[in-house]
């Protein structure tokens, strides 16, 4: 027999996740991380947030159009793991979305393959961590409210924070309202290093970990970084997301220079 070459068919696990369509962040930071002999395959959602809103009586959900289509395209691919890779789902839906969601999920997808969300990931994460006082970062994009919202979500689940930032763009950038960034280029346009500096130098002395919300968030690269000058352990998005589904598709294999909670055994 002739030697093959590799073509990453997923051997060990596939996962699947649910990423703004217009977002190239995600992908390319999961890329980056992952071990040979997993997949990733990303279903493109665009939709307000959350994207299942609750009905009116908050007693269950109804998914987005793109969220339900991705879940019947999902559902014959025989996948490991399935994500909503999207902060801002979670913390906008508040307290009990991502249980709602997951559930309305599986009335597509079955129940076999494990379903979860970033807000749940990175809550998870922050635990695998021991961490109680997170510092929040939030993305540029984030407005006044969704800022809120991401604070009364980790606040909610029992964590005291020890402080939030909102990233500064930087001049070029700030006379574009949060929410119009995205239209503007800056979903794309992103630099690692001014965000390394301005997490340095806000960080609070109390944080015991610093979190990196929104998977479109350009942050993974500077991970071991920051954990190397703030002597703290450093939670992503994707970050989290991603070990989460490696986990649940019962991969427990250590993933260097990504930070602390790559490298706890499963």
């Amino acid at each position: 027999m002739p030697e093959f070459n590799t073509d990453n068919w997923g051997a060990r696990a596939r996962i699947g996740m649910f990423i703004v369509g217009s977002e190239v962040v995600p992908e390319a930071e999961w890329q980056a991380m992952v071990l040979p002999g997993v997949s990733i395959h990303a279903a493109r959602v665009t939709a307000p947030s959350p994207w299942a809103p609750w009905r009116a009586d908050r007693q269950g959900v109804d998914l987005s159009d793109d969220l339900a289509r991705g879940c019947r395209q999902f559902a014959d691919m025989h996948l490991s793991a399935i994500v909503i890779g999207h902060t801002s789902s979670s913390v906008v839906g508040g307290q009990g979305w991502d249980a709602a969601v997951v559930a309305k999920m599986r009335q597509i997808l079955g129940a076999e393959v494990p379903v979860t969300t970033n807000g749940s990931d990175t809550v998870a994460g922050l635990n695998a961590v021991g961490a109680k006082r997170p510092f929040v970062v939030a993305p540029a994009w984030f407005g006044d409210a969704a800022v809120a919202a991401a604070v009364q979500y980790y606040s909610d689940l029992g964590f005291n924070l020890a402080g939030h930032l909102r990233y500064d763009p930087g001049p070029k950038w700030r006379h574009i309202l949060p929410q119009d960034l995205y239209a503007h280029g800056k979903a794309v346009a992103q630099e690692i290093e001014p965000l390394y500096r301005q997490i340095v130098e806000a960080c609070p002395a109390e944080a015991d970990a610093v979190l990196i919300g929104g998977t479109g968030f350009r942050c993974v690269a500077i991970i071991e970084a920051l954990e190397t000058a703030l002597n703290r352990p450093v939670i992503t998005a994707n970050q989290a997301s991603l070990w989460r589904c490696l986990r649940l598709s019962g991969v427990d294999d250590p993933i260097a220079h990504y930070g602390r909670l790559l490298s706890l055994p499963g």
